[in-house]
């Protein structure tokens, strides 16, 4: 373990953890879900699904069963070839518009709405949980479900972050009257510390428990929501979900100073913060300190550079206009990397991000296992719709479609949208390490993610470059101030920061918004890194959650 800098830099009431087995999460009540299956004799993915499916109960504030989800997992086969026994492998939880779905209707639309039934696509979180089961899993699935069934029918208290949460969304949603009936109560939404009951939700998770899936596509649930979308003119149908599958897919990666991050392919967002590093890898940041202003200058250009592409390209894989591999040649970055100003803040045409709700779990085995694993509602409750009697708030992902019809990312029937949750893991580049030993180096096998929209690319960057090009411990890279570009110049940041930092930053003209507290609006990330014999992890003191191990 001596690897890693265990020093604490920035104010922080948290501690990394170490221990064999870790989860890691933003909800106590969900870690312990995870701790439970692995007290249990399941492994790193039982710990995950069963962590998943907690968290749409104690935080559906930014997830929940109407969403979709993506995983990474490191993994072992005793069916592959010695060199290929220990991989990643990556799954793609997202689900495709409806098929009758009408473009036209969005012709002389601004933007796509947000809210009620034309922003729904069909859901792939609970397909993912059965699947990573099936492939992966030691336990029967039904007992993964059994903690979180236990919180939607006995009830919890609501902690403070998620109270908050709950609170600006009471505003949002307050037009909807399925989803006042849901989340509401006593026409409130919870304090924080106050006790509340999901018992729609609990039926919901009980009949997925016993059907492995199949009522939430073919069955008592599916017909639910089709009858739900019928009443409103939504173009959801019971095929859509019928037909729904989830993609494993080959990761996209980029070497980094001797590490190799992997990300999901398009439609995911990983490809922003994939560029990101490959033009940083032309700059020598680790001569300077995590906080020097050259430094921060140059991660944030390198961000805007990624945007633009990921802007630009990504969409559902069938649509694709440029392969990933096109836009991660090194020679292109290489020229991309000359573009920047080292001493100048420059607009690169990359849009502007949008905001999102998501969350984010690690889990780690004493066997060698990890899973970074992301699902979302993508903005809050997600659409605003609530299937009646079954409790699932249905998200809202088809509102990051693009309008321009002639854009890869069009919105258009049976598609899968241009996706902000990005899970992440990253492995030693080196070839000797296709195994199940532990990598003791920063930045060797690890799983992490930064959670919050258009947030988590760039924070893949900066909590990465912390760990591998200045050693910091898991705790320390999240504890850290962050920046979040916004678009053209200006930049949102956290104080925390020296004050010389704010003043040459605005000096290069970076525009700066400075925030006045640390918020979920820079991200809530999750980190297990391998130590020798075990895991180091953090949790990001952003959220309600923490890491514990066994």
């Amino acid at each position: 373990m001596a690897s890693f800098d265990f020093d604490l830099p920035y104010p922080s009431s948290r501690e990394p953890v170490v221990a064999r087995n870790l989860v890691a999460t933003s909800s106590p009540i969900a870690t312990t879900a995870g701790l439970e299956m692995l007290r249990r004799g399941g492994n790193a993915i039982d710990a995950a699904i069963a962590t998943a499916a907690c968290m749409t109960v104690v935080e559906p504030t930014t997830n929940g069963i109407g969403g979709d989800a993506f995983a990474l997992v490191w993994d072992g086969d005793d069916r592959a070839s010695p060199v290929d026994r220990w991989r990643v492998h990556g799954y793609n939880g997202s689900g495709r518009s409806p098929a009758s779905l009408d473009p036209a209707s969005f012709a002389n639309a601004r933007r796509i709405p947000r809210l009620g039934w034309e922003p729904v696509t069909v859901p792939g979180g609970v397909a993912l949980w059965v699947d990573l089961s099936r492939r992966h899993g030691r336990l029967p699935f039904s007992d993964l479900l059994e903690p979180a069934i236990h919180y939607a029918d006995e009830g919890y208290l609501v902690p403070p972050q998620t109270a908050t949460l709950w609170s600006r969304a009471a505003k949002t949603y307050a037009s909807r009257e399925d989803w006042r009936q849901t989340f509401l109560f006593g026409g409130e939404p919870p304090a924080p510390g106050q006790r509340i009951r999901l018992p729609h939700h609990a039926r919901a998770l009980r009949s997925i428990a016993e059907s492995e899936g199949e009522s939430f596509y073919r069955g008592e649930i599916a017909a639910a929501i089709e009858a739900a979308a019928r009443l409103e003119h939504g173009p959801m149908r019971i095929a859509d979900l019928a037909e729904h599958e989830t993609l494993t897919v080959e990761t996209i990666s980029m070497d980094y100073r001797g590490t190799t991050l992997h990300e999901i392919p398009p439609n995911g967002q990983g490809l922003a913060a994939l560029i990101a590093l490959g033009v940083l890898r032309h700059f020598d940041l680790p001569s300077m300190s995590p906080d020097d202003p050259r430094s921060l200058h140059l991660q944030i250009e390198a961000v805007k550079l990624g945007f633009a592409d990921a802007h630009r390209h990504v969409a559902d894989p069938r649509f694709l206009d440029r392969e990933p591999s096109e836009l991660l040649d090194s020679e292109r970055l290489e020229a991309l990397a000359g573009r920047i100003d080292p001493g100048r803040a420059n607009e690169f045409d990359a849009g502007i991000p949008k905001p999102g709700g998501t969350i984010l779990l690690c889990t780690a085995d004493a066997d060698g296992r990890c899973v970074s694993f992301i699902q979302s509602n993508y903005t809050g409750f997600g659409s605003g719709v609530v299937v009646p009697d079954w409790g699932i708030a249905m998200q809202n992902r088809g509102a990051c479609f693009h309008l321009d019809p002639d854009h890869p990312n069009a919105i258009g029937p049976g598609k899968r949208p241009y996706h902000t949750i990005i899970p992440a893991i990253t492995t030693p580049a080196s070839p000797h390490v296709h195994d199940s030993t532990f990598q003791s180096s920063p930045g060797g096998l690890m799983a992490f993610g930064v959670m919050g929209g258009f947030m988590q690319p760039q924070g893949h960057v900066q909590i990465l470059s912390r760990i591998r090009d200045h050693r910091q411990n898991p705790q320390a890279a999240l504890d850290a101030p962050r920046f979040q570009w916004s678009s053209g110049r200006t930049l949102m940041i956290e104080p925390g920061f020296d004050g010389t930092v704010y003043d040459q930053l605005e000096a290069m003209g970076h525009r700066l918004k400075r925030a006045t507290m640390r918020s979920v609006s820079f991200g809530r990330g999750q980190v297990v890194a391998a130590v020798t014999g075990g895991w180091c992890g953090g949790s990001d003191a952003r959220a309600d959650g923490q890491v514990a191990g066994l």
